[in-house]
């Protein structure tokens, strides 16, 4: 099994999936609470919701195949805390969004472990990504780094009440320029489908914050999108008709996100 696929595209667009992964390998499953071997707090069919943007758009895309409770792939590979002072799960979760934990009592990771796990998943992708933005750039003189991530829309653990449908992070701006944010919230403030907020409580993780140079033409912008906009929350179950409704104001974010 690939620890990631990379697809590569022919425009300046790359979306980088660090989440749609599942699979969590027998050793360490078997460590792992009931609930917690269903994965569930993957962010379910995301490379599939996205897959129109290599057809149409050019788009290059990268997509593990290892669940986030290995080594979650957008947090910096020290751990250190994304949000300060906030709840998290961490580099390697030992905790669910719902609070209750991942592994049998004992059965956590140890530092080796996860040092191990970072070398085995963590960095196979990161060099990837690194590989294929430098790619971009060189032909095209500038890169469109799309963050693609979903999330169940009401998670206590991290927010209360229910989740916009749509969470736009530029790091507070410092990930991409105020041309591109601009393009994107008029497009956003000119629908009604769809709620929306920019660089509210999701702002960009590691993948946004390290990657992007908006001085040398390297903009990235993380789209946090509540479940419920295109699957079942529920069943895990993808949605046609919810995704049929999503994806034209995804591929308009996109367009204007290339300007």
């Amino acid at each position: 099994m690939d620890i990631v696929t990379l697809h590569r595209g022919n425009s300046p667009l790359i979306i980088s999936c660090p989440h749609d992964g599942s699979f969590i390998p027998e050793s360490i499953k078997s460590r792992l609470l009931p609930r917690a071997q269903l994965a569930p707090d993957t962010d379910w069919h995301i490379s599939r919701l996205y897959d129109f943007a290599r057809n149409e758009l050019g788009a290059s895309m990268l997509a593990p195949s290892h669940s986030r409770y290995v080594v979650d792939l957008n947090r910096p590979p020290d751990g250190v805390a994304l949000y300060p002072g906030r709840r998290e799960t961490g580099l390697v979760p030992t905790v669910r969004f719902d609070g209750e934990p991942v592994y049998r009592e004992g059965q956590e990771p140890d530092a080796d472990e996860v040092r191990a796990r970072v070398e085995r998943y963590w960095r196979p992708y990161h060099e990837a990504l690194a590989a294929e933005i430098a790619r971009v750039h060189a032909v095209h003189g500038r890169v469109l780094l799309w963050e693609a991530h979903s999330i169940r829309s009401q998670v206590p653990m991290f927010f209360d009440g229910r989740l916009p449908d749509l969470n736009l992070g530029t790091a507070d701006g410092a990930s991409a320029g105020a041309a591109l944010t601009t393009r994107m919230r008029n497009l956003l403030e000119g629908q009604s489908a769809f709620s929306h907020v920019i660089n509210g409580r999701f702002k960009g993780g590691y993948i946004t914050r390290h990657y992007a140079e908006p001085a040398r033409g390297i903009e990235a912008v993380q789209l946090e999108m509540a479940q419920c906009s295109y699957m079942d929350e529920d069943s895990f179950a993808w949605r046609n008709d919810l995704a049929a409704m999503v994806q034209p104001v995804l591929r308009a974010l996109l367009m204007a996100g290339l300007g």
